[in-house]
Order: C-alpha cells, then structure tokens, then sequence
C-alpha cells in the first residue's frame, strides 16, 4: 500500500495561507527527499488553485525550482466544483472522497504527497488514510487566520517520529497519527 504524507507549513502563530512567507526558510533537501520517493500529489481545491497558479509558471530548467517535478507528476484533486482542471497530468478524485483515496493508495506506485491542512486532511486522518504529517514550524509571526478556525471540530491525536532543524530556524516536526481516544 502508498504511504500517504501531509507536508503543511505553518507560522508559530498557526497561519497556513498563502506561504509565500516559507521561502528564506526552506528546506530544499528535505523536499528533494520526500518527492524524489513520491509519484503523486494529493490536494483539495484551495491548494490546487494556488498551486495551478504558481508552478506552471516556473523554470523547469533550473532542478533548484522544484518546478519539473510540480508540473509533470500526477496530481489529484479533491473538490466537487472542480471539473476541467488545466494544469497538467490532474485529475479530479470522483465520488466519495475517502473511498476515492483507499483506492489510490491500493494501487502501485511510490509515495504520495499531501500540502496543505484542512478539510480534506481532516477527514482522510479520521478515515485512517494519513501515515505521517510532516509541520513545517516556521520561525516567524505574519497575522492572519490561524489553521485553528477551520479545524475547530477536529480532534486528532499524533506521535512524534522525528524532527529536523534547519539553520534558517526551521523545524520539521514529524508526526504519526494515533487511534482516537
């Protein structure tokens, strides 16, 4: 069965949006090593459009980018508006959300990689279809919604497997998901 791995950046006051903010802290290998292993990505609708947004644009060229790999794996889309997504090798998840991702993971093929957190990661960690939640702990305050108000009745409880500090202040908190209480 495919691993399933959330990566979500996060500020220490818990914004998620928009992380334009992360770039003076990346990790670029620790995101070489989680892609070099995964042959998918899995998104909802508010991640796709950001990312449909930024990477097509980028120089595939340049292996720093980032943008080869973003552009030409596989993508599916979690959403129910979605229904001719333009950015290329996409296709939109059909039917029940978490019957949908079962049978991804049952297929062949590498890892599969998750960025953002909200209502698509909460009900696929309810579901038992998350393996690990990589947060990205970045060291800056920028205001804003916080991840809290739209997972404010999610509960959901989670073993740390590992952490990583990068010299920019980063920290990478790895983490399992546990049964529910």
């Amino acid at each position: 069965m495919r691993k399933l791995t959330n990566l979500t950046f996060i500020t220490l006051d818990g914004v998620i949006e928009n992380p334009m903010w992360s770039m003076p802290y990346h990790d670029a290998d620790f995101v070489a090593a989680q892609t070099e292993a995964a042959d998918a990505l899995l998104m909802g609708r508010a991640t796709y459009d950001g990312f449909a947004a930024s990477w097509p644009g980028r120089d595939e060229t340049d292996p720093a980018t980032g943008a080869a790999y973003f552009n030409n794996v596989k993508k599916y889309v979690a959403s129910t508006t979605l229904t001719d997504p333009e950015w290329n090798n996409t296709e939109v998840l059909q039917g029940d959300l978490v019957e949908a991702v079962k049978a991804l993971k049952a297929t062949e093929g590498g890892n599969i990689l998750q960025f953002g957190f909200g209502t698509v990661t909460t009900a696929l960690i309810e579901a038992g279809l998350v393996d690990e939640v990589h947060l990205w702990i970045h060291p800056i305050i920028v205001g804003g919604d916080s991840v809290s108000a739209p997972l404010k009745d999610f509960k959901a409880t989670f073993e740390l497997i590992d952490t990583k500090i990068n010299p920019t202040g980063l920290i990478i908190a790895s983490y399992r998901p546990t049964a529910a209480e």
